[in-house]
């Protein structure tokens, strides 16, 4: 639990701080954003499991934010935190992507809770797969080696394998630099200039065979894109 951050979005202090407080003594780690301005930035960029988040606040809303994490992180964890209760306001939010909508007031005992269910339930889900296709073979990413049906074999990196895994895992869409970085590396995208996804892509296409780029496709200027039509 220790390594599990929690991003805080509330623009009421009274409200975001008993939160993180109650957070941090359960043993997770924080950040907090006042602002919907604040949380959109820490929401798109920052590394965290779990995001809570206010519906109405200055700046885009929580419905705003909630739109945005859709498109550029598909998957995130989010439980929504809004004294709007209204039936609409709650098929609105978990239809949009939200895994559990609380309404205040709420008791720190009951968040937990919730915070505790969600964290399971998307750590379930999100269990990678041991093995995918790829063109004219099998990626094994446990034993991190491409086998082909001619007998040929590629052994991978740590890196190659869970970079290649997580591309096949989001066939069709592209994956940013700044989403490898902060999701493979564990790197803060914005403090952090280097080349070594590009290397690692470079190394992935040899060892695919991928000379027309036509597996791994670059999408210049915003990132790369794993053609799942070329296994068909």
């Amino acid at each position: 639990m220790a390594e599990t951050t929690i991003l805080v979005v509330e623009d009421d202090p009274a409200v975001r701080r008993g939160v993180v407080d109650v957070l941090e003594y359960a043993g997770y780690r924080t950040l907090e954003a006042a602002d919907g301005h604040a949380g959109m930035d820490l929401a798109l960029r920052a590394n965290y499991r779990l995001a809570l988040l206010d519906l109405v606040m200055p700046g885009p809303s929580g419905f705003e934010i909630l739109e945005a994490l859709r498109k550029k992180r598909p998957g995130q964890a989010v439980i929504i935190l809004s004294a709007r209760g209204e039936e609409n306001d709650r098929v609105r939010g978990l239809t949009t992507g939200a895994d559990d909508y609380v309404v205040k007031p709420f008791s720190m005992k009951e968040l937990l809770a919730r915070v505790d269910a969600v964290l399971r339930r998307t750590c379930e889900r999100a269990a990678p797969a041991s093995e995918s296709a790829i063109p004219g073979g099998t990626a094994d990413f446990t034993a991190r080696r491409l086998t082909f049906a001619d007998g040929r074999c590629e052994e991978l990196s740590e890196r190659e394998a869970d970079l290649l895994r997580y591309l096949v895992e989001s066939p069709g869409r592209i994956v940013t630099r700044e989403e490898i970085l902060r999701q493979i590396w564990g790197l803060d995208p914005d403090r952090t200039e280097t080349r070594t996804i590009d290397m690692h892509v470079m190394h992935l296409r040899t060892k695919l065979g991928d000379k027309d780029q036509t597996v791994l496709v670059t999408v210049r200027g915003k990132g790369y894109r794993f053609n799942a039509e070329v296994l068909s």
